[in-house]
């Protein structure tokens, strides 16, 4: 069965990094889109950013651009998103999730077939 399971996450200082990963197996990785969504108690899960079949198209949410990269692995069947000068409102809970098929990168979750466990990244101030 298709199984998205995302690791990385954990504790860090504001400023510091992370990188998340995002392991899958059960479908065609290299003919899927993939992308990342988190969510807070408070916050409804937003679109974070998504990478498609070839790993040059990329797209991020404003609030993350510039600090924020992914990346994936078809070899290894991995998606990665590193996260570079965090801050306490990038504190979530992150889930990597596929599309199935290439093409336009999705923003809403509704794009997207299979969906991770989740991997929390907690930001100290």
């Amino acid at each position: 069965q298709v199984q998205l399971v995302e690791s990385g996450g954990g504790l860090v200082q504001t400023g510091g990094s992370l990188t998340l990963s995002c392991a899958a197996s059960g479908y065609s990785f290299t003919t899927s889109s993939m992308g990342w969504f988190r969510q807070t108690p408070e916050k409804e899960r937003e679109f974070v950013a998504a990478i498609g079949c070839s790993a040059g198209n990329t797209y991020y949410s404003d609030s993350v651009k510039g600090r924020f990269a992914i990346s994936r692995n078809n070899a290894k069947d991995t998606v990665y998103l590193q996260m570079n000068s965090l801050q306490p409102e990038d504190a979530a809970v992150y889930y990597c999730a596929a599309r199935i098929t290439c093409g336009i990168l999705f923003t809403s979750m509704q794009g997207y077939r299979y969906w991770g466990q989740g991997t929390q990244a907690t930001v100290s101030s």
